[in-house]
C-alpha cells in the first residue's frame, strides 16, 4: 500500500466524539476548498458506523452547502431516522465555524434474494493498457499543474480511456468520458470501505463529459469555474475499490451555469455496481 493511500484511510477514519457525532480532517485539493469527495465519503463513514454490521449502502442523495475549509477539521452529527427489518436510514450534517457545509441522506439494507437484471457494459479498453496518470498528464498540461494532479490523486490509479478535457481544449466532442480506477493498494475487507473509497473517487471526473461537450478544459485550465452542487449513488452490487472499475460518464445537459452528469460504474467483468448522478456549476470566466 502506498503513503497516499495511507493517508487517506486515516482521513476516512473519523474521530468519534460523541454519540453520534464525528470528527474528520481534510487534505490539501486542486483548489483552496475541501474536496467534495473527501466530504461525501466522511459522511458516509459516519453514517455507516451507527449502522449493524449485516446492512451495507444502497444509496446515498446529498448536497453541497458552503465551500469547505481546508484548514479546519469537519464536525458530522448522525440523525438516527429509522430503523426497520429490512432498510435503516441515516441523515448527516457536516458542520464548519457553526455552519452546515453539506447534507447527506444514506440508506443501508439487509442482504435480500430477488429479481436480477442489468444494462450490458460498453466497450472500453483494457485498463493495464492504458497510460498511467504520471505518464499521461505531462502530456497536456504545465508540469506544476500536472505534478499536483498527479499528487492529489495518488491514492488512486486512475487511467483515461480517451484524451481528457485539458488535453483536447477548443475541440468540441461527445459527452461521454470514461475512466478505469483502482486504489493504489489492496483494502481490508469492509464493504463500507470499499463504498467509501468509491464515493471519493466518483467526484474527481463525472463532469468532464460536460466540459467535452463545449471544449473546455476545466479546472486544471483555468477556463471554467465550477463546484459540486449535489450528488447521488445507488449501489446495485458488491464490489472492491481495489480492483478495476470502470467509470461510464455522459452529461445530457449543460443550462442556467450549471451541467449534469450521469454514469455506471462497473467491474472489470461486466457487473453494474454503481450508478452515479451530479449536478455542479460550470461557468464560463469573464
Amino acid at each position: 500500500m502506498n503513503q497516499a493511500l495511507d493517508e487517506l484511510l486515516d482521513l476516512l477514519d473519523l474521530e468519534q466524539i460523541e454519540q453520534n457525532i464525528f470528527r474528520g480532517s481534510s487534505r490539501s485539493a486542486l483548489v483552496p476548498r475541501v474536496f467534495g469527495g473527501q466530504v461525501a465519503a466522511q459522511a458516509l463513514v459516519a453514517a455507516g458506523r451507527t449502522v449493524p454490521a449485516d446492512r451495507t449502502a444502497h444509496s446515498l442523495h446529498s448536497y453541497f452547502l458552503r465551500m469547505g475549509d481546508p484548514g479546519a477539521p469537519i464536525v458530522y452529527t448522525v440523525d438516527r431516522i429509522r430503523d426497520g427489518r429490512s432498510f435503516t436510514t441515516r441523515r448527516v450534517v457536516a458542520v464548519q465555524h457553526g455552519q452546515p457545509i453539506f447534507h447527506l441522506s444514506a440508506s443501508f439494507q439487509v442482504h435480500e434474494e430477488g429479481l436480477e437484471h442489468q444494462a450490458d457494459m460498453p466497450a472500453a479498453p483494457d485498463p493495464e493498457s492504458l497510460p498511467t496518470a504520471a505518464e499521461m498528464l505531462p502530456r497536456h498540461l504545465p508540469a506544476k499543474v500536472a505534478q499536483r494532479l498527479v499528487e492529489a490523486r495518488a491514492a488512486v490509479d486512475l487511467r483515461y480511456a480517451d484524451t481528457p478535457p485539458w488535453g483536447s481544449v477548443g475541440e468540441p466532442r461527445e459527452p461521454r468520458s470514461q475512466v478505469w480506477f483502482r486504489t493504489n493498494g489492496k483494502l481490508a475487507d469492509d464493504p463500507l470501505l470499499h463504498v467509501c473509497l468509491a464515493t471519493y473517487v466518483s467526484d474527481m471526473t463525472l463532469l468532464d463529459s460536460v466540459l467535452l461537450a463545449h471544449g473546455r478544459g476545466g479546472w486544471a485550465v483555468g477556463d471554467v469555474v465550477g463546484a459540486s452542487l449535489d450528488h447521488a449513488m445507488w449501489f446495485h452490487r458488491p464490489f472492491r475499490a481495489d480492483e478495476w472499475l470502470l467509470y461510464d460518464q455522459e452529461s445530457p445537459s449543460a443550462s442556467g451555469g450549471r451541467g449534469l452528469g450521469q454514469a455506471r460504474i462497473w467491474t472489470q467483468d461486466g457487473r453494474l455496481a454503481i450508478s452515479v448522478i451530479q449536478e455542479g456549476v460550470v461557468r464560463v470566466p469573464h
